[in-house]
């Protein structure tokens, strides 16, 4: 790429002005100045400077609403060779990474960006961001476990924070319910620890909204764009 592109790819200057900050050796090229109108970056490998600070192109922030399915990791890989998210939105230009995890077992909702502030944010414990699951799980709980599994469980080293669950639906024959579950912690498979702990193992697992985002009619193993008012909403949590 035209050195001039690439300044005004950064958002430095328009073309033109780039080419006057390259006439008065204000750019350098792997801490070389570069005086040649003509001179062809490598956007990849190059380290470009103006006035002695490094520029990067601007990036375009993308935020996608995945729905994984079962069997697929939520990590670049691992030691399993197990397939990765990432492989569902390989047309995707931009390097996105997950927010947050799913288990691999379980399916659903998974936000993805190249926003790293906003994953932080969204991540980080003191932003509680309500999670909603459908689990389909062995049994049915009833009253005293229920108000065990929402005022906490002490699970290995560590209590649960308040939760919500509600039976949406049981099927007597097979003696298995669906329930409805919140919770606004992310620990490692906790919903799943949570349910063998109240003594209704999870059968299947599904993450269905993270706060006011939705995964609607996305189908399985699919991708949307995130709408304006989502990101927004988002940003505002």
């Amino acid at each position: 790429m035209r050195i001039n592109k690439y300044i005004a790819l950064c958002g430095v200057a328009s073309r033109r002005k780039a080419e006057e900050l390259i006439l008065n050796n204000r750019v350098k090229v792997n801490n070389k100045i570069v005086t040649e109108l003509s001179y062809q970056v490598d956007e990849e490998n190059d380290i470009v400077k103006v006035d002695d600070k490094v520029i990067k192109e601007e990036q375009k922030l993308v935020y996608i609403l995945l729905n994984k399915p079962e069997g697929y990791i939520t990590t670049v890989k691992d030691q399993f060779d197990r397939p990765s998210v990432l492989d569902l939105v390989r047309d995707i230009k931009e390097r996105v990474y997950p927010i947050g995890r799913l288990d691999y077992e379980t399916s659903g909702l998974l936000l993805l960006t190249n926003d790293g502030d906003l994953t932080y944010k969204l991540t980080h414990p003191k932003h509680e961001v309500e999670k909603t699951y459908l689990a389909r799980v062995k049994g049915k709980p009833n009253r005293n476990e229920i108000e065990n599994f929402k005022n906490g469980l002490k699970i290995e080293d560590y209590t649960t924070a308040k939760a919500k669950l509600k039976i949406v639906k049981y099927d007597e024959k097979k003696d298995v319910s669906i329930l409805e579950i919140k919770i606004h912690e992310g620990k490692n498979r906790q919903i799943r620890k949570m349910c063998k702990a109240i003594n209704h193992p999870v059968l299947r697992l599904k993450r269905v909204a993270m706060g006011k985002i939705k995964i609607q009619d996305c189908e399985i193993g699919k991708y949307r764009y995130l709408t304006e008012e989502e990101i927004k909403y988002l940003k505002s949590i």
